[in-house]
């Protein structure tokens, strides 16, 4: 009882948290706008009620509201992969870009942006097409080639395989790079990751995302707490390993997929949050899972906020934020674990 009345009350923090920062995300920016139009204005939006036409408040439900709420899906998304990645192969260095598939979106993104690909008769760019495409066939190159090599599809396979593959695919990268023209600036903004673009069609995709595929991964934190005992005990108490294991990676891949086709290259975000959330929550994937959905929406909307308001008007690539911010993170949760061992 006493269990579950925690969890409810870290689960309703979070909540209130997330809320907190998406309100406070959405009212600053480079143009001020008076605390109660952005009130009004967030009101207005939730309702569909009309915004003056002449208030810069429609600056929020326009522009802000919906960059702020596509960088806390992407970041939910990222950390709710890095999380169950971490869980499944027992590393606390594995996140989406450990299996290579966020190399693979990229790549697919980079060709997309390269030749101009656009689908007309779908309702979403190319961009995101090319790079949820590469993202999957990225993750069952890497899974066919893993178990040719090894037909029990061990961890440290997969984990071998996505780090070459991932270098490999930069390597393939910088190739575009060099031969890009009139797109080379677009190209190398987009690896660094940016949200300035994102609209609701945006978070719209990655709400029904999040809905199918982390709402699988969440089902499945009794497996992941097997797993952290081991593939062998986990088979022995009756989980289809195999399946289980296949299950989770789909659905990493299809959450990094999306995330990198909407907003870039974004490091760190699955990496640091589930072992920050960790400290919170500990290790249970019933309570650490949820947290991360919510730890890594705030953490992205204050690193977002943090891109778009330090040089106003200027910009800073979200990227280079979150990997400024998470590699200190990193460190010093990596030397307070060592301080504990001692």
């Amino acid at each position: 009882m006493k269990l579950r009345s925690y969890s409810t009350l870290t689960y309703i923090l979070f909540a209130a948290a997330t809320l907190v920062t998406i309100f406070v995300c959405t009212a600053i920016g480079s143009v001020p706008i008076p605390l109660p139009d952005t009130i009004q204005a967030l009101i207005n939006a939730v309702t569909a009620a009309p915004q003056s036409p002449e208030s810069t408040a429609n600056i929020i439900p326009e522009i802000r509201l919906p960059r702020v709420l596509a960088a806390g899906l992407v970041g939910a998304a990222l950390s709710l992969a890095g999380c169950a990645l971490q869980g499944l192969l027992k590393n606390p260095l594995a996140d989406g870009s450990t299996l290579g598939v966020s190399a693979g979106a990229s790549l697919g993104a980079v060709i997309a942006i390269t030749f101009g690909l656009t689908f007309t008769m779908l309702p979403v760019a190319g961009t995101t097409i090319m790079a949820s495409l590469f993202a999957f066939l990225s993750l069952v190159a890497i899974l066919g080639l893993a178990y040719k090599l090894d037909h029990s599809l061990s961890t440290n396979t997969i984990i071998l395989i996505g780090i070459i593959f991932g270098m490999l695919i930069s390597a393939v990268i910088s190739i575009f790079i060099v031969f890009a023209t009139d797109q080379l600036r677009q190209i190398v903004y987009w690896t660094m990751g940016s949200f300035a673009n994102s609209g609701y069609q945006d978070v719209l995709l990655l709400s029904v995302v999040l809905l199918v595929f982390g709402g699988l991964l969440l089902s499945l934190h009794r497996e992941l707490n097997a797993f952290a005992i081991g593939e062998d005990n986990a088979q022995h108490i009756g989980v289809n390993v195999k399946r289980v294991k296949l299950l989770i990676l789909v659905c990493t891949a299809a959450l990094v997929g999306t995330s990198v086709s909407v907003s870039g290259t974004i490091a760190f975000v699955g990496l640091v949050t589930p072992h920050m959330v960790r400290l919170i929550t500990g290790p249970n994937h019933a309570r650490l899972m949820p947290a991360c959905f919510f730890g890594g929406a705030i953490f992205m909307m204050l690193c977002d906020l943090l891109a778009r308001s330090v040089f106003s008007p200027r910009e800073l690539p979200i990227g280079v934020v979150t990997s400024l911010i998470g590699a200190a993170l990193f460190i010093y949760i990596f030397a307070s674990a060592r301080k504990v061992k001692q």
